[in-house]
């Protein structure tokens, strides 16, 4: 599958309101738009759908996702490595040994240009891990899971 191929992602999409499904359409565009070259790894599982870019097939080779969690609808612009890459403003929440994150709350107060210099950390990081280069590849949409079980909205 391309990046062109939406219909996977569009089904995963479905039940999350149509604002946040925009926000994260809007997210991977720009992310694509800055890594074209990268693969994108779609996760479809039980508490968030997640999709992060990677220059192998590979979820260790990812350097940057967006995810959004089906318990608040809470939509992420991660760094799967981002214990391993500076954040000299500390803007990126985490604390654990390796995910860190920017939650997105709109489109405006995204800080772009902090974004963009932490992925082209991330990216260089990410491809500093492929040990054989004929694990690169260029521009796939992979589809690498799919739970069968979701997390429903609760009613409020």
């Amino acid at each position: 599958m391309a990046r062109e191929d939406l219909s996977d992602l569009k089904k995963f999409l479905e039940p999350f309101p149509p604002e946040a499904q925009e926000t994260v359409w809007w997210l991977r565009d720009w992310i694509w738009s800055l890594y074209p070259q990268a693969n994108e790894l779609i996760y479809d599982n039980y508490n968030a759908l997640a999709f992060g870019w990677s220059p192998t097939d590979r979820l260790g080779h990812t350097f940057c996702s967006v995810a959004i969690y089906r318990a608040g609808f809470n939509i992420h612009v991660g760094f799967y490595w981002g214990s391993k890459i500076l954040d000299p403003e500390k803007k990126l929440f985490g604390v654990g040994n390796q995910y860190r994150y920017w939650l997105v709350k709109n489109r405006k107060d995204l800080p772009k240009s902090y974004l963009i210099k932490l992925m082209e950390e991330a990216y260089a990081y990410s491809l500093s891990l492929v040990k054989d280069p004929k694990q690169i590849m260029q521009a796939k949409t992979i589809v690498k899971s799919i739970s069968s079980a979701k997390r429903k909205k609760k009613n409020k």
